[in-house]
């Protein structure tokens, strides 16, 4: 099995460095806006704890979940875990540079690092990149981080964020790319 892991990781990153769009750069200078049906502050500890759907907006981005723990560090950035509520998965998606480009995924927890713009999806993980509505991309695994800067994830067969032997399987579907299904055939020979 774990012979299977590093091709696919290979795949994964060769796919990555291959698409050159990225998260919409504007995303980065937006105010984060979180929206819950209760929540508390901790001003001493900087945190505030978020309760019953859970809506984070910053530019482009859109998370969601049952629950979420916001901790602010000294210069100001933010680092968000969220739950799905329960029977449900929290979720995230963002608008790719590039086009109408749109990245989405979901999973049982979901941390954000806006200082770094690290996604990182926890458990059930899925996470889509779409043309539009078209899917481009699915990748499936129990762990799967997100860089938005570079447009690089990785995928994990544990949930621990390692591959480990038998843990497990991670899973990538790549559609063709609709401009190279036009492209006419060459020639047989040539």
């Amino acid at each position: 099995m774990k012979y299977l892991i590093k091709p696919i990781l290979a795949a994964a990153a060769l796919l990555a460095a291959a698409l050159p769009a990225s998260a919409e750069k504007a995303d980065s200078s937006k105010p984060t806006q979180i929206e819950a049906n209760q929540g508390t502050s901790d001003e001493v500890k900087q945190t505030r704890t978020l309760i019953g759907d859970v809506v984070l907006t910053r530019g482009t981005l859109i998370m969601k979940a049952g629950r979420a723990l916001v901790t602010t560090d000294p210069q100001g950035y933010q680092y968000v875990t969220f739950w799905g509520a329960p029977g449900a998965l929290a979720t995230f998606r963002q608008k790719r540079d590039g086009g109408d480009l749109w990245i989405e995924g979901e999973a049982e927890r979901i941390e954000y690092d806006n200082k770094a713009e690290i996604v990182r999806l926890i458990s059930k993980a899925k996470v889509r990149r779409l043309e539009g509505v078209k899917p481009t991309e699915d990748v499936e695994g129990p762990f799967i981080s997100y860089d938005s800067r570079k447009e690089f994830f990785t995928v994990e067969n544990s949930s621990s964020g390692q591959s480990k032997p038998g843990s497990g399987r991670v899973r990538m579907v790549i559609q063709p790319n609709s401009r190279a299904a036009t492209a006419p055939a060459p020639a047989p020979g040539k």
